[in-house]
C-alpha cells in the first residue's frame, strides 16, 4: 500500500544512525506518509486496518467539528484536531494541513500590517457606531419593551 513514502523502514532507520550530532533529521521535519509503527506498516493487513480506524476516529472528529460550528463549542478547532488525525496517516490531509498553516500564517502577518490593522479598527469604530444608533433609535420608539407582547400568550 502506498502511503505516500519514499523509503522502506529499514533505510530510514539506516539514515538516522549514519548522521552526526544524535538527533535524527527525521524528528525535525518529517516526510510525507504514514506515522504508523514499524510493526504495523510490516503486515498489509494490519496496516489497512490501522489506516482505516484512524480514518474512521479522524471523521468522527471531523463530523463534531461540523456539528459545532452552528452549536456552542470551537468547531474550527476540533475540525483541523480531526485533520491533524487523518494528516498522521494519509499525505492528503498532510498536504492539506500544510496549506492551511501557510494561509492563516499569511493572514497573520497581513493582519500585523499597520495600514490593515487601522482600516480593521475604522471599520470596527463604524459598525459600533452605527449599532449604538439603530439601538438608540429602537430605544426611543419603542422603549424598552419587545416588538412581540409576551405576557399575551
Amino acid at each position: 500500500m502506498n502511503t505516500g513514502s519514499d523509503e522502506s523502514g529499514e533505510a530510514v532507520v539506516a539514515a538516522e544512525r549514519s548522521k552526526p550530532g544524535g538527533a535524527p533529521e527525521e524528528q525535525q521535519d518529517r516526510g510525507l506518509g504514514s506515522r504508523a509503527p514499524e510493526f504495523v506498516k510490516a503486515r498489509r493487513m494490519l496496516h489497512l486496518s490501522w489506516q482505516v480506524g484512524v480514518f474512521v476516529i479522524g471523521l468522527a472528529v471531523v463530523a463534531a467539528g461540523i456539528v459545532m460550528l452552528p452549536l456552542p463549542g470551537p468547531g474550527w478547532v476540533v475540525i483541523f484536531g480531526g485533520m491533524a488525525i487523518w494528516a498522521t496517516e494519509f499525505v492528503w490531509a498532510q498536504l492539506v494541513l500544510r496549506w492551511t498553516k501557510r494561509k492563516v500564517t499569511e493572514a497573520a502577518q497581513r493582519a500585523l500590517d499597520p495600514k490593515v490593522r487601522r482600516r480593521n479598527i475604522t471599520l470596527t469604530a463604524i459598525g459600533l457606531v452605527i449599532i449604538a444608533g439603530l439601538t438608540g433609535v429602537y430605544l426611543w420608539k419603542f422603549g424598552f419593551e419587545m416588538p412581540w407582547k409576551i405576557k399575551d400568550q
